[in-house]
C-alpha cells in the first residue's frame, strides 16, 4: 500500500450503504487528498453527501457527481473502486487507471488488510446466493449476546453495510470480526489483496444463479464465491451448505456441513430456510469460539428477531374484531427467484396459512435470472401481483400456464398499484408478502427504499380502512 499522507486518491462511487462514506473519512484521516466521483447526481446522494459535508467544507474532499472523468482515474496515486461496479475488467474508467499504472483497490480490501496489520485473526466470512445477510446477522447476534458480557469484542462489517475502517483505532487483536462478503467483493479481494486472504471460518450457505449481469456468466460467479475458501489452511474451518458441499475439495480446511434438521427448537423467524441459516450460524459460532457455551449460542440464535426487509412482519389487520388477522410481510431483500420461493414457503408453512392464503408481490430489475419458478406459483397462490421491469415477463409466463393461474395474476407495474389491488382481494387469514425475487434498481435506489415504501403503503391503507 502506498503512503496515503499527501496522496491523491479517487473514490469511485460514494454510494448509499456506508462503504464509500467510511473509506472517504478514513482516507482523510490518513492525510490523503480525496476526490469522490459518482455517476448519480447530488440530489440522489443527499444523505451520503451530508455525512462527509464537513470534509468537503474543510477542503479535504472534492466532489464530482453526475459523471466520471477519465482524468480523475489516471492523474491520481490510487483508485478505490466501488465493488458493485459490474464487470470491472470492462469498465473504461478502471481500465484507464490500470493502463496508467494507477493501483486500484476496494474498501473491503483496505479493511481486511488493516485488520491483519492490527493482528486480528478471528474472522468469519459469510457468502451465498440466499440467506447470507440473515446468517451473518445471526452469527453476530449470537456471538455478541454470548461473548459480549465477558468483554469480548465482536464486530460486524462487509456487505451488510457500513465500514470497519472508521472503527480501526478501537479494534483489538483479540476481536472477532464477522463479515458478509458478496461475490463482487470476493472477486476484488482475490484480484488485489496481497498477501492473499481467507477467513478463519468460511461460511458458504448455498449457490444458485445470481448477479450474472455483474459476472457475465455463472462460472465466474461461482468461482468468485469460492475465493472465500481458497487460501484457508488446515487449522481453519469451512461451513458449507448442501448445494456447495462439493466445495470442500477447494480448501484444506476442516469442512462441516450445514444440516437444517440438526438445529431443533422454535425460531423467532418463520421458514425452514431460516432453520438452515440458524444451523449455519451455530456451526460458525462454535468454530470461532469452541470453548464457549454452545447452549447459550443456541438460545441466542433462537431468539434472534431478524433484519428489516427480510420476512419482516409489518402489520396485522382484522376486517372485523373477531375475524382472523390479515398479515403483511416485507421481504424486499429477496432479489433472486430462489429467495422469493423460500419466502413463500416460509409463509405457507405458518399455522393456518398454506399457499392459497399467500398473496405475492414480485418483480423488479432484470438481472438475467430465470423467473419461471415465480410464475409457476400463480396457480397455487391466492394472488400474484407483478411490478417493475420484469413484471410483464412474470405475468405473461404465469398466464401461459393455463386458466388455473391466469385469473389470479395481476400486472400492476408499481408497488402502489400492487398494494392497492391486493388489499381489495384479501380475506381473513390471508398474508400479503412482498418478496420480489428481483433487484430494485429499475424503480428504487435500493431494496431498503422498496421495502420502506411497502411498509408505508400498508400502514396507510390499514389506517384508511379503520
Amino acid at each position: 500500500m502506498i503512503d496515503l499522507a499527501g496522496a491523491k486518491v479517487t473514490v469511485m462511487g460514494l454510494g448509499r450503504f456506508g462503504g464509500g462514506i467510511g473509506v472517504t473519512r478514513w482516507l482523510c484521516q490518513q492525510g490523503a487528498d480525496v476526490l469522490v466521483t459518482d455517476k448519480d447526481p447530488a440530489a440522489d446522494l443527499a444523505d451520503s453527501i451530508a455525512k462527509i459535508q464537513d470534509l468537503v467544507n474543510a477542503g479535504q474532499v472534492t466532489l464530482r457527481l453526475g459523471e466520471h472523468n477519465v482524468s480523475d482515474f489516471t492523474a491520481c496515486d490510487l483508485v478505490i473502486a466501488n465493488a458493485a461496479v459490474p464487470k470491472p475488467w470492462e469498465n473504461r474508467f478502471l481500465r484507464s487507471a490500470w493502463a496508467a499504472g494507477v493501483p486500484v483497490t476496494t474498501e473491503i480490501a483496505l479493511a481486511i488488510d488493516a485488520l491483519r496489520n492490527r493482528g486480528v485473526s478471528s474472522t468469519i466470512g459469510i457468502t451465498g446466493s440466499v440467506g447470507k445477510s440473515t446468517t451473518t446477522a445471526m452469527i453476530h447476534h449470537a456471538l455478541s449476546t454470548t461473548l459480549g458480557p465477558s468483554g469480548s469484542q465482536v464486530l460486524l462489517g462487509g456487505n451488510i453495510g457500513g465500514s470497519l475502517l472508521t472503527q480501526l483505532a478501537d479494534i483489538t487483536p483479540n476481536a472477532i470480526v464477522v463479515l458478509e462478503l458478496s461475490s463482487a467483493m470476493l472477486h476484488w479481494l482475490e484480484e488485489g489483496l496481497v498477501p492473499k486472504w481467507s477467513p478463519h471460518v468460511a461460511v458458504a450457505t448455498n449457490i444458485s444463479a445470481n448477479h450474472l449481469d455483474w459476472h457475465g456468466d455463472f462460472d465466474h460467479y461461482a468461482a468468485s464465491k469460492q475465493h472465500l475458501l481458497r487460501h484457508q489452511t488446515s487449522t481453519d474451518v469451512a461451513v458449507l451448505g448442501p448445494s456447495v458441499w462439493s466445495w470442500r475439495e477447494k480448501t484444506p480446511a476442516r469442512a462441516v456441513q450445514i444440516i437444517a434438521e440438526k438445529f431443533v427448537g422454535e425460531l423467532a423467524l418463520p421458514g425452514e430456510h431460516n432453520r438452515e441459516n440458524a444451523a449455519a450460524a451455530l456451526l460458525a459460532c462454535t468454530a470461532i469460539a469452541p470453548d464457549a457455551d454452545a447452549d447459550a449460542f443456541v438460545q441466542a440464535i433462537r431468539t434472534y428477531p431478524g433484519l428489516a426487509h427480510r420476512l419482516q412482519r409489518v402489520a396485522e389487520w382484522r376486517l372485523t374484531p373477531n375475524a382472523r388477522p390479515i398479515r403483511f410481510y416485507n421481504d424486499s431483500k429477496s432479489t433472486t427467484p430462489e429467495s422469493a420461493l423460500k419466502g413463500v414457503q416460509a409463509i405457507a408453512a405458518m399455522p393456518g396459512c398454506g399457499l392459497a392464503k399467500c398473496h405475492l408481490i414480485a418483480g423488479g430489475y432484470d438481472k438475467g435470472s430465470d423467473l419461471s419458478p415465480i410464475a409457476r406459483l400463480a396457480g397455487e397462490l391466492g394472488g400474484l401481483y407483478t411490478i417493475g421491469a420484469t413484471g410483464p415477463t412474470i405475468a405473461a409466463a404465469a398466464r401461459s400456464l393455463g386458466p388455473d393461474g391466469s385469473s389470479r395474476v395481476h400486472e400492476c407495474a408499481t408497488l402502489v398499484n400492487a398494494v392497492h389491488i391486493a388489499i381489495s382481494k384479501l380475506s381473513p387469514g390471508d398474508v400479503l408478502l412482498l418478496s420480489p425475487g428481483c433487484a430494485s434498481w429499475d424503480q428504487y435506489v435500493n431494496f431498503e427504499a422498496r421495502g420502506d415504501e411497502f411498509v408505508a403503503l400498508v400502514l396507510a391503507a390499514i389506517k384508511e380502512r379503520h
